[in-house]
């Protein structure tokens, strides 16, 4: 359908309002995975634009010691709500809306298994979020944190409505990232071209099958433990799960949050891996050296990852020998982590490298991921954690593994796969001017916080001591430059989109997965015929120059 759109000024015709609203329609009702990835990853972004604005109103009150913006109680519900808005709602549905995009490209099906079961999985988090942030609009927000650790969480020291609108949106969310998963597994299982093996799948369709997985037998967990809240909440005299006088035990959440919220860094990390394991090779030319040892690896992280959750609850009076064995395994999980980064390395040495922007985004997540991997390992330790829980030590790891690790890889595969998406290339100076100051004040805004942590500055706190104002005042600057930089991004974008630099099947010359030899923009089914895994492919892998030819 062709949509003449009027002036930015000009009023709408009624004609052009018909044709604006089927057009609409015809995006919100479709089955097309194309289509549904691409509104998973606008979602996600609005989401984002959230998220980084409550972030920017924690650091703006941190800036200075003392309550300068706003009241203590108000300050408490931005640390969780702002995690809750990049993690359910920005990192997760955007790798959702990669993997729909993508996978089926990659493994030569005509859709997704299950479109109708896709189209519902993605509808239901624009209502979760709705759910999850009316809290600030109803009464107020939850101050409990993104954990929602009990008995914070109960209906004594959290009364809200805001409270349990934000249990259920958590319970829906996991809902639709189970049907998502589903979705994805079918795909990639039974839906794969003619010819083309198991381990011939391209590491991101491997990224996305291992992250479905975790999805699978992690979320119920989470699900089942807010599940619980709610019945304490709404039924205090009936349901003692978490509430000692009942005879219910706090641990037992704690128990259950992290055996999900363990699995889900790596949820939040492995289609990164995947984003990474396409793009480098293209922009080395060389092959991704050791293909199978990168798919065992990202096996090997899923399990670990289910066997390390304690190692969240050092503090919280578990016995020795179990802080040894947790103690033990997270410092193994390190690893297989420490393969991916070898084998990345290896690709890039000796290759002929083009620095365009997603590479750029590419090796600046190895660098930055490599930092928070270390800075885990630090905490792995059993009397080092018990130190360093709850200070901005935490804080600087877990951003420096999800701001440098899953949103740099999310930006990476937006620049590299907008043409495929869109037909048109983004900009790259513009792109390079993102890189740059992105990654400078990635660090500008969460190294020094690393420092702060080992001071013995405690996070979640809206005021801090003195001592701590001039590193504070780095950090928040950092994130308001980190924050200015992203409107570069957005800047690109409809640049490109009204410049219109029209691009053919593979604009990167060198990429040689299936999702290079359709159209860009592919049409709706992509494949005018049933494509075949040739043995020249089978032979050489996915990767392979030879291959491409």
């Amino acid at each position: 359908m062709t949509i003449n759109a009027p002036g930015y000024l000009s009023p709408l015709t009624k004609e052009q309002s018909e044709s604006w609203f089927r057009y609409l329609m015809s995006w919100f009702y479709s089955g097309d995975a194309k289509r549904i990835g691409i509104m998973y990853i606008i979602f996600s972004a609005f989401a984002g634009f959230i998220g980084m604005a409550l972030s920017i109103m924690i650091r703006a009150e941190l800036a200075t010691p003392g309550l300068d913006l706003m009241s203590e109680e108000f300050y408490m519900t931005l640390p969780g709500m702002h995690a809750s808005a990049m993690i359910f709602f920005f990192v997760i549905p955007c790798y959702a809306g990669f993997a729909n995009l993508i996978l089926p490209l990659q493994v030569g099906a005509p859709d997704m298994a299950f479109p109708k079961l896709n189209l519902t999985a993605f509808w239901i988090l624009p209502f979760a979020g709705i759910l999850a942030f009316s809290g600030y609009f109803l009464s107020n927000a939850p101050q409990f944190g993104w954990t929602g650790y009990p008995p914070l969480s109960n209906s004594v020291y959290s009364p809200q409505l805001g409270a349990d609108l934000w249990l259920l949106a958590i319970a829906l969310v996991g809902t639709s990232s189970t049907m998502g998963s589903v979705n994805f597994l079918a795909t990639a299982f039974n839906m794969r071209c003619k010819g083309m093996k198991i381990f011939q799948l391209p590491l991101f369709t491997w990224s996305i099958i291992v992250m479905s997985f975790l999805v699978l037998v992690s979320t119920p967990v989470l699900t089942s433990a807010v599940l619980m809240v709610s019945l304490e909440r709404l039924f205090p005299a009936t349901f003692y799960f978490f509430s000692p006088q009942g005879g219910g035990d706090p641990i037992l959440y704690q128990h259950l949050f992290w055996f999900y919220s363990h699995p889900a860094v790596y949820i939040m990390i492995l289609p990164g891996f995947g984003l990474v394991n396409e793009i480098i090779p293209v922009f080395s030319r060389k092959p991704i050296f050791g293909y199978k040892v990168m798919v065992y690896s990202m096996l090997a992280i899923s399990i670990l990852g289910f066997v390390v959750w304690a190692h969240h609850m050092f503090t919280v009076g578990i016995g020795l020998n179990a802080r040894k064995i947790f103690m033990f395994l997270t410092m193994l999980i390190a690893i297989p982590t420490g393969i991916k980064i070898f084998s990345w390395l290896a690709t890039i040495w000796g290759g002929s490298l083009s620095f365009k922007t997603p590479f750029l985004f590419s090796l600046g997540f190895i660098a930055m991921f490599t930092i928070g991997g270390l800075s885990g390992v630090v905490l792995a330790a059993t009397p080092v954690d018990i130190q360093l829980h709850d200070t901005y030590y935490v804080v600087g790891h877990i951003h420096y593994v999800l701001v440098a690790g899953s949103v740099m890889t999310i930006f990476a595969g937006v620049y590299y796969y907008f043409p495929k998406a869109f037909g048109m290339m983004l900009n790259e100076r513009l792109g390079q001017i993102h890189f740059w100051g992105t990654t400078i004040f990635i660090n500008v805004t969460f190294f020094v916080q690393h420092y702060l942590g080992v001071k013995g500055m405690p996070r979640r706190y809206a005021d801090y001591d003195p001592e701590f104002a001039f590193l504070n005042a780095v950090s928040s600057y950092g994130s308001f430059f980190l924050a200015a930089f992203q409107i570069v991004f957005f800047v690109n974008i409809f640049y490109s989109m009204k410049n219109e630099k029209r691009v053919g099947k593979n604009p990167w010359v060198d990429g040689n997965t299936l999702e290079w030899t359709v159209d860009s923009p592919p049409d709706h089914h992509q494949f005018h015929e049933p494509p075949v895994w040739t043995p020249i492919e089978r032979h050489h892998g996915p990767h392979s120059p030879s291959a491409a030819e």
